[in-house]
């Protein structure tokens, strides 16, 4: 029977803006873990971005020194550019060092992605060892996994931007520094530009990720219909049974509704982005007004014009991609609780583990009165099932489809646990032995 999909992200797994701000509490988690992995490059890449976030405002301040500079020695009678030329000197160091360390920074960045991206990974798959095979059937559970295992590059990017809002937020403090010392007013024009953009960015960014979230299982299953319809392994009863329209049709139909969900979502964000643009940009012209009526009016030098003009525009794509980045690392950080909240399962066993598990089968298996249904469902699988397997006896199970019989083996290799009755071996219930023991004796 066809499942009803969802036809909107206005259901049970939307997200608010506020609940991607608070997803942002797991940061100082997540970094520890990055810390774990390589403290080294995790200081060189805090060190780059340090010296990288100052070096803009600087560079603006040497042109400005330059301008000023050309401007006096046209003004003399007898030159001396020897000041000028250590000006230029100076610029032509401080950009080589600045692209110096944009490429320390991406390098640093990159290993340090890569050493995370191993790390974590490792650790969903020893989690998902502890885990009961029950809960690794379960659809929901199991969405949970999809979104641990499939989000590294989200974290590994969430790293990058946060570390970058970081260098971001010293650069702009300086440049607006800068502003506040020539011209404090043009810092109202400053936030005219930025804070519907902001607002609008972190809207759409919380309704991406509820889109994204809710279509979970049937990203799964196109997944699935693209591997059995182009696979050899299953080409040939996709052949036989003559499947391929089935298959086609299916995975046309959920991508066709999927996309037309993320069609919409994407032109609401592009249209309004370029409302806010435009009015970023009046405001950043308006700036401009203001700076050269200045300069006519001999308030401030030409030098100055320079420096603020680049400052305000500067600052304008720094806090522009500030919060654009914000934006995205609040809902990389909704990502990220998804892989907290996958880690932090807690495994217990409600049986104690206390009996030592035999060198050699003496007696073998008793099933006794074993009844068992899956999680979430009221049919029983196996009713009053009774009998015994003795040590070194061969016995066959025979039965349809659905029967049981691979239901038996999970119940016998404590896989699952039964409804109702008890499995012994050697006289003892199976739950007594330590369950990894137990099945590493039988792997």
């Amino acid at each position: 029977m066809r499942r009803r999909k969802p036809t909107s992200i206005k259901d049970k797994n939307k997200t608010s803006i506020k609940s991607s701000f608070n997803a942002l509490v797991y940061l100082p988690r997540f970094f520890k873990e990055i810390w774990k992995v390589n403290k080294g490059l995790f200081l060189l890449s805090a060190f780059c971005r340090g010296i990288g976030a100052l070096l803009p405002v600087v560079i603006l301040w040497v042109g400005k020194l330059i301008i000023d500079e050309i401007i006096l020695q046209i003004s003399l009678e007898l030159p001396d550019y020897t000041v000028l030329w250590t000006y230029v000197g100076v610029e032509f160091a401080l950009i080589i060092v600045s692209d110096l360390m944009s490429r320390a920074i991406s390098l640093t960045d990159g290993l340090l992605g890569d050493e995370y991206n191993i790390a974590t990974s490792i650790t969903i798959i020893k989690k998902t060892n502890q885990i009961n095979i029950s809960l690794l059937e379960d659809s929901e559970f199991y969405d949970k996994l999809e979104r641990a295992r499939t989000q590294t590059t989200s974290r590994v990017g969430l790293m990058s931007n946060v570390l970058g809002q970081a260098q971001s937020a010293i650069s702009i403090a300086t440049l607006v520094a800068g502003l506040i010392y020539f011209e404090p007013y043009l810092i109202i024009l400053l936030v005219l530009s930025i804070i519907p953009s902001f607002i609008n960015e972190v809207r759409f960014s919380q309704q991406q990720y509820s889109l994204a979230r809710s279509w979970t299982s049937e990203r799964r299953e196109l997944d699935y219909l693209r591997f059995i319809g182009a696979n050899d392994k299953t080409a040939k009863e996709i052949k036989l049974f003559g499947l391929t329209d089935f298959v086609v049709d299916r995975f046309k139909n959920l991508s066709e509704e999927y996309y037309q969900l993320n069609k919409t979502l994407a032109i609401k964000r592009s249209a309004l982005g370029f409302l806010f643009n435009v009015l970023g940009t009046l405001s950043y012209y308006g700036a401009y007004v203001f700076i050269i009526y200045r300069v006519l009016s001999g308030v401030i030098t030409l030098g100055e014009l320079t420096f603020l003009s680049a400052s305000f525009n500067r600052l304008t794509r720094n806090l522009q991609d500030f919060f654009s980045k914000f934006t995205r690392i609040s809902e990389s950080a909704l990502y990220l609780k998804d892989y907290f909240d996958f880690i932090d399962i807690s495994i217990s066993s409600k049986v104690k583990e206390d009996c030592p598990l035999p060198k050699h089968i003496k007696t073998g298996f008793e099933f006794k009165d074993v009844h068992f249904a899956y999680p979430n469902s009221e049919q029983d699988i196996l009713k009053g099932l009774s009998f015994t397997l003795k040590a070194g006896e061969k016995l066959a199970f025979v039965g349809q489809n659905g029967a049981g019989k691979t239901t038996l083996i999970k119940l016998l290799l404590r896989f699952y646990e039964p409804t109702s009755g008890e499995i012994l071996l050697d006289g003892v219930n199976i739950n007594r032995y330590a369950i990894a023991e137990y099945q590493e004796f039988f792997g």
